[in-house]
């Protein structure tokens, strides 16, 4: 039986989700491997941990610009070479963890777990493989850091692999397999009885729109975009998701109400039925984060981007615009305008959906875990 340690950090949900998706599919397919899920901030130090995620949180919502500061310089500068320095200290710690598990791979979605375990291997301190999995649709050199000692880099496309590679990174340990996501992206739905479920019409154009959580930044931008879209068309249906942010909830019902659209506008908190809902869908609303981001586009679904936190998702609009996949609703754009051009013209639409096909990997997390196993 060999072992498999996965790390990830709280940093918002994606890195978790990527590691639950791995986890999953190797219990499932591989019964010679052993796994287990671990956040490495929280093993090494708790208050580091609770501190950093309590201030990302607050950042994200309240002073978004901050962490576009802290994003840009952690690529260079003073403060990359303190959170490398920081990140030394704290792999003494997590060695511990290491010699009690003696994992023959080591796989991690933050860059957290990868520079401590690379700077372990450096010491030779550990001997086990790590890999890399990149989680966003841009590179950042927080996650090359140790990249002489880190045996396999997953990344989401091309352009992500030129940079590894313009870094002097061998291309053979680098695998463009998408970002990984969980198999229920891979089933097929009712599609009649999950419109049913929601009491929606068939036949009409659904969108997923995503609030944006307890991260629903440029709210009152977030609330004009739901007026403007359940305007724009009656042969629009749409599914709003304020996640557990009761706030928004209340003000999205009020928008529901105040348009008389209670048929076909249907508010919810959390969900778990993601894939069920973006199988019924044609078009996604929603911060460009990375899982969600995967998410629509295994299931070849447009975007329109709303609200990115500047730093690694203004980068992911970046390149998903680039691409021909979203709409970037940006500060200054007349929303009623960019919207009314969309929908008059389905080709844009039909384009853009093609786009997202083309980008799609939903086959990310098997081929991630076969390359990393057979490699072994």
């Amino acid at each position: 039986m060999k072992n498999i340690l996965i790390f990830y950090a709280s940093y918002g949900g994606g890195h978790l989700n990527a590691a639950k998706s791995i986890a999953e599919y190797i219990i499932n397919n591989y019964k010679d491997y052993s796994v287990e899920l671990i956040d490495c901030m929280k093993y090494v130090n708790k208050t580091v941990e609770k501190v950093t995620t309590t201030a990302y949180r607050e950042a994200a919502k309240k002073a978004p610009w901050v962490w576009g500061r802290i994003y840009n310089d952690s690529q260079k500068g003073p403060l990359a070479h303190l959170s490398t320095r920081a990140n030394k200290i704290m792999a003494i710690k997590l060695l511990r963890l290491l010699r009690q598990k003696k994992p023959d791979i080591i796989i991690s979605t933050h860059p957290f777990g990868s520079q401590m375990c690379s700077y372990l291997k450096r010491k030779h301190k550990i001997f086990a493989k790590i890999a890399t999995i990149m989680t966003d649709f841009a590179p950042h050199d927080q996650w090359l850091i140790g990249k002489d000692f880190t045996d396999f880099y997953f990344v989401s496309n091309d352009n992500m692999k030129n940079y590894l590679i313009e870094k002097n990174i061998d291309s053979n340990k680098i695998f463009i397999t998408g970002i990984p996501l969980s198999s229920r992206f891979l089933q097929k739905y009712d599609r009649k009885e999950i419109l049913n479920n929601y009491q929606l019409e068939d036949g009409k154009l659904n969108i997923l729109f995503f609030g944006g959580g307890e991260f629903g930044l440029g709210k009152s931008k977030t609330f004009d975009i739901l007026d403007s879209l359940i305007k724009i068309h009656e042969n629009i249906q749409i599914i709003a998701i304020a996640g557990k942010n009761e706030k928004m909830k209340i003000k999205f019902d009020e928008i529901v109400e105040k348009n008389n659209a209670q048929k076909r506008v249907k508010v919810l908190e959390f969900t778990d039925q993601i894939p069920e809902l973006m199988s019924i869908s044609d078009l996604v609303v929603s911060k460009p984060g990375g899982m969600t981001t995967t998410e629509s586009l295994a299931s070849n679904l447009p975007m329109i981007v709303i609200n990115p936190i500047p730093g690694q998702e203004e980068e992911n609009a970046k390149f998903l615009e680039e691409q021909g996949v979203c709409i970037w609703l940006k500060k200054d754009d007349d929303i009623d305008s960019v919207l009314t051009d969309l929908f008059k013209n389905p080709n844009k639409l039909t384009l853009m959906k093609l786009n997202a096909s083309l980008l799609s990997k939903p086959n990310s997390t098997r081929d991630i875990c076969k390359i990393i196993i057979e490699k072994n």
